[in-house]
């Protein structure tokens, strides 16, 4: 397992509090950080590490020390100025990457020419899944099926590698199954277990949540 990531979260908005919530219930590293008192002290009960600040301050970026955090994740998108100082003020910070959400595919197209690594539109992904992809180590993307059962999208993983699925036995070994394995932008469903696994192919998979937890 990789070691523990410590996230940072501007804006404590619903989407921004919700990404924060879930991040720090599961266990990772958060400072979250709000303009607003009122909605610091809100939301400190969910998320332990709280602070006001003005994160398009320059100077601010340097008291928290961002360059130390592995991901942020700017949740103002509302305010597009502030958004686009922000994730330029990260990424010369040296921060390797930065999440924006962002409220319009042109203020995306803004926020990934200054530097955001992701961008995210809230109506096609909640904060909630957001997190859980983020804590999801080694899977590509995740989505809750039910409250028992996920589908992730798996890479694969260096050991396995010119070995077969039949020979690996995944299903008996972790308990996931595997329906369909993706290939230069392909999905293909008619698996051939004999084929051996490459690099820059991926899985999709479905399993129970908790087995999924014991995987990573």
């Amino acid at each position: 397992m990789n070691a523990r990531k410590s996230y940072a979260v501007f804006g404590l908005g619903r989407y921004g509090r919700s990404v924060a919530k879930e991040l720090s219930a599961n266990g990772a590293d958060v400072l979250a950080v709000d303009a607003d008192e009122e909605i610091v002290n809100d939301a400190i009960d969910d998320i332990p590490f709280c602070k006001c600040a003005d994160v398009t301050d320059p100077e601010t970026i340097r008291q928290l020390d961002i360059a130390s955090f592995d991901v942020v994740i700017i949740s103002i998108a509302t305010d597009l100025e502030a958004s686009v100082m922000a994730t330029m003020l990260c990424k010369e910070a040296g921060v390797k990457t930065v999440i924006a959400k962002c409220s319009s595919e042109m203020n995306c197209k803004i926020l990934e020419k200054v530097g955001a690594d992701r961008v995210i539109f809230p109506e096609k992904e909640s904060g909630i899944r957001l997190a859980k992809n983020l804590i999801s180590s080694g899977f590509v993307d995740m989505l809750d099926i039910s409250d028992d059962v996920s589908m992730v999208e798996l890479e694969v993983r260096p050991e396995w590698e010119n070995r077969s699925l039949k020979e690996l036995n995944l299903r008996k070994k972790y308990g996931i199954n595997i329906v369909a394995v993706l290939e230069n932008d392909q999905v293909i469903v008619n698996i051939d277990p004999d084929r051996p696994l490459k690099k820059d192919m991926s899985l999709i998979v479905i399993a129970d949540t908790a087995r999924l937890a014991k995987f990573r």
